[in-house]
């Protein structure tokens, strides 16, 4: 799905894949009466930050599917303080923001678990919205939808005037409506999160956030604490499960099955669960596309069948393909989606809170896998479905 929640079916495939190229960062001393922070950013691979004389240098690397050798530098400069000379001005933000268009909802927790969620006056696709305290701003007309692609209201967002909009990036920087919003004049940053392969790595994006609102040291706070948290359950997982039950994804698109890669983001959370994803042993950039023939011989191995795009009963994927019924995790009834948490409207807290909290989702997927690990767990983002 797109980085928003009015999200076209095929980008919820390439959504799935999240793979990434690496870096790792060196010891950064702050201003005299704030912490030293080793390895600021550590699982995360699509981005840096880089302390400077007086302002923080942020390269995101390769911002979307199938760049290579591609690197956005955004400069942010604090509000008041002296231009650093030599800045191309056309690079510099000023910090903390103090209104935000977001063109994907995945970024509404990050900035609301900051206390900041009064700073989006815009986003992209209002009727997906989880948060209930955003929602609550789109009906009172204080947060704007700004549309999308081509019906993006360039003349609405000119009247909002953010001091920045965070796009997502699925092809060229120059294609479609980044370049409109370009035209503009109005600063952008182009989020990579999707791409990230590690459920750690893509909470980290949390860390961007926190410097755009100058608010670094509670974002990394909030980031190691759910380290903590995911590492200490994954150990708990495998110091005690005995089997790897096989796990099928997805739902088929009109003729075509696009399957998520095993160096993935949700391939990665199934290995974290205890779990053995049937594509496992693939790797790929993209999301591959399979006849449902191909995916149904193979899915006839799944214990569990997970992520059944949007639907919501076992009728609905009957209704797909009929065959599907004959899948043993059909019959066995072990089918469970991620829309336990769904607006009236269609706004997904999976991929709201989902991507800020992935030890929630390891929970929900080890709970599923393996009942007996986790009994007075209620799943958060998963249900059962019947």
């Amino acid at each position: 799905m797109f980085c928003r929640h009015r999200i076209p079916f095929l980008f919820l495939m390439v959504l799935s894949i999240l793979v990434g190229s690496g870096c790792r960062q060196k010891t950064i001393n702050r201003e005299p009466g704030t912490k030293d922070i080793k390895d600021e950013i550590v699982n995360a691979r699509r981005f840096r930050i880089e302390q400077k004389d007086g302002w923080s240098e942020v390269k995101i690397i390769n911002p979307w599917q199938g760049a290579t050798n591609v690197s956005q530098t955004y400069n942010l400069v604090k509000r008041g303080s002296k231009l650093p000379p030599g800045l191309d001005s056309a690079e510099i933000i000023f910090v903390p923001l103090k209104k935000i268009i977001c063109m994907s909802t995945t970024y509404v927790a990050m900035i609301s678990e900051l206390g900041e969620e009064k700073s989006i006056v815009g986003v992209s696709g209002t009727d997906f919205v989880y948060s209930p305290g955003l929602a609550k701003n789109v009906a009172n007309g204080s947060v704007a939808d700004v549309g999308y692609e081509a019906n993006l209201n360039k003349e609405l967002i000119l009247k909002l005037s953010p001091d920045l909009i965070m796009i997502y990036g699925i092809g060229s920087e120059s294609s479609g409506y980044v370049g409109k919003i370009k035209e503009l004049g109005i600063k952008i940053i182009i989020n990579a999160d999707y791409l990230e392969t590690d459920p750690l790595g893509r909470a980290e994006w949390l860390k961007l956030f926190g410097a755009l609102y100058c608010k670094e040291n509670l974002a990394d706070s909030i980031y190691e604490s759910e380290v903590d948290k995911y590492n200490k359950l994954k150990s708990n997982i495998h110091e005690r499960v005995k089997y790897e039950p096989k796990v099928l994804l997805g739902l088929p698109f009109k003729d075509t099955w696009y399957v998520s890669p095993g160096n993935s983001y949700i391939s990665r959370l199934i290995t974290d669960a205890g779990g053995s994803y049937l594509w496992s042993d693939v790797n790929s950039e993209i999301s591959m596309p399979y006849g449902i023939e191909n995916v149904f011989l193979r899915g006839l191995k799944a214990d569990f069948w997970l992520n059944i795009g949007t639907v919501g009963s076992r009728k609905e994927i009957s209704a797909i393909d009929q065959r599907l019924e004959n899948l043993p995790c059909y019959k066995n009834d072990s089918l469970y989606n991620n829309n336990n948490r769904v607006t009236i409207k269609g706004g997904n807290d999976f991929w709201e809170s989902g991507i800020l909290y992935p030890h929630l989702l390891l929970k929900d997927i080890a709970t599923i896998l393996h009942p007996e690990l986790f009994t007075d767990h209620e799943l958060v983002y998963y249900r059962k479905i019947y």
